[in-house]
């Protein structure tokens, strides 16, 4: 079941898989975790490993680590992949390591790789194991842990944040490739340009796999020239192809670039979120999604400071249901403008937040007679309308009265701002609690 064994020296296997660094002083990157004296190098060293979570993009080294894990422990070293592994598969791991604990001490580390696809059984089939330390538990994620792993799992692990790799980073991981004449390209008489190393640094977005796996491409498609394979930046362009965006719709990349949208919206910089917008679109994102996101930002953030951004925002929508992409983006982009340069104000949303919060801590308070319903037969008899006074029968349609129940009279939730047509309301709500008509 230790599927890493015997992997890294075949040429058979990808150059990313050749490459796998086999242990830390060959790892690149991720310095804040695993640079000298950082926890989880000590841990590593000294064999003296509990559970642990990587979290992080894909090709930061999350699997990378668990190798090293591999090759350096006197555990017992098993693995999973969460996609293709069951729950009766899990026990009889525990099983084992229950055995080897008992009978021989010795421990057993179980390197579980996407994590999060397991299911809350699944999940909760580990919790006792971990708990009593029969097996040490290394999961690897390119989810948020905190909401794709069960907590009481989070609870009993460490959880460590690996990065993107930076384009330095990346340039290292190539050159070490190109030189290593065992598991790399070192055999072939290869020549680069330091332009063609730059883009496929910059192309791979982090990602050392997809780095190496175009580096290995470019090799094996260029002919020979004078006994060398010249690499450029044409040879380069053509191996990466486009650039494949790290963007699960279904995960954090998703709610992050929305958010990075919906911030940028907020913030009044329309060009920041254009390309926010262009890169969703550019990764298959739902248009009704982002546009739902409009409606929602238009409402909370903008509020009556532009009554017209909402009605841009919902106009987009039907826009964009009735026309689809690609033309569905133009719309898109100028409801993204218009939102982004709008007066801002957040009053609305805080006024019924204010007002829920109220009646969340308040006893339920009936609605006042005058209030009610005086339509029906026998409402006189109630009481129900008594002493109503209709605005529309005052100057200026405006007339005092209580509208809240009983003990809240005077109770305020909204207050406008001084943005755009807000300060007109504010000046006119000014007015009414001053006594003085609103006209």
């Amino acid at each position: 079941m230790d599927l890493f064994s015997g992997a890294a020296n075949k040429k058979d296997k990808p150059l990313a898989d050749r490459m796998r660094p086999r242990d830390l002083n060959e790892f690149v990157g991720q310095e804040k975790i695993v640079g000298p004296g950082r926890l989880l190098r000590r841990s590593i060293e000294a064999d003296q490993l509990t559970s642990i979570i990587f979290y992080g993009p894909p090709g930061t080294g999350k699997t990378t680590l668990a190798y090293i894990i591999a090759q350096t422990t006197k555990s017992e070293f098993q693995q999973i992949n969460a996609v293709t592994s069951g729950v009766k598969e899990i026990r009889e791991i525990i099983r084992t390591a229950s055995e080897k604990k008992k009978f021989y001490q010795k421990k057993t580390i179980l390197f579980i790789d996407e994590i999060h696809r397991f299911n809350k059984s699944q999940q909760d089939a580990l919790l006792p194991a971990v708990e009593k330390g029969t097996v040490i538990l290394i999961g690897a994620t390119t989810e948020n842990p905190y909401f794709e792993v069960n907590p009481p799992l989070v609870s009993r692990s460490r959880i460590f944040a690996l990065e993107n790799l930076t384009e330095n980073h990346i340039k290292e991981i190539m050159k070490k490739a190109l030189e290593d004449e065992e598991r790399g390209l070192g055999n072939h008489n290869i020549e680069i340009t330091e332009e063609a190393l730059d883009h496929l640094a910059l192309m791979a977005q982090g990602d050392a796999r997809s780095a190496l796996n175009a580096l290995e491409l470019a090799v094996l498609t260029t002919r020979e020239e004078g006994g060398k394979i010249q690499l450029d930046l044409e040879v380069a362009e053509e191996s990466i192809q486009r650039k494949a965006l790290v963007y699960d719709k279904a995960g954090d990349n998703h709610y992050d670039t929305i958010s990075a949208f919906i911030k940028s919206i907020r913030g009044s910089d329309p060009d920041a979120a254009l390309y926010w917008l262009a890169k969703m679109l550019y990764a298959g994102e739902d248009p009704k999604f982002i546009c739902r996101r409009l409606i929602i930002h238009a409402a909370e953030d903008i509020g009556l400071a532009d009554p017209q951004a909402l009605q841009i925002a919902v106009a987009t929508f039907h826009a964009v249901e009735r026309v689809g992409l690609p033309e569905g983006r133009i719309p898109m982009a100028q409801a993204t403008i218009y939102l982004a340069t709008a007066p801002k104000s957040n009053a609305a949303y805080k006024a019924i937040s204010a007002a829920q919060k109220k009646l969340e801590k308040d006893r339920v308070r009936p609605v006042p007679d005058h209030l009610k319903d005086a339509s029906y037969k026998g409402a006189d008899r109630l009481g129900h309308g008594k002493d109503y006074r209709y605005p529309h029968d005052f100057p200026g349609s405006h007339v005092e009265q209580d509208y809240l129940p009983g003990g809240l009279e005077g109770s305020r939730f909204y207050f406008p701002t001084e943005m755009g047509r807000e300060k007109e309301i504010k000046e006119r709500m000014e007015k009414w609690l001053s006594g003085k008509d609103g006209k």
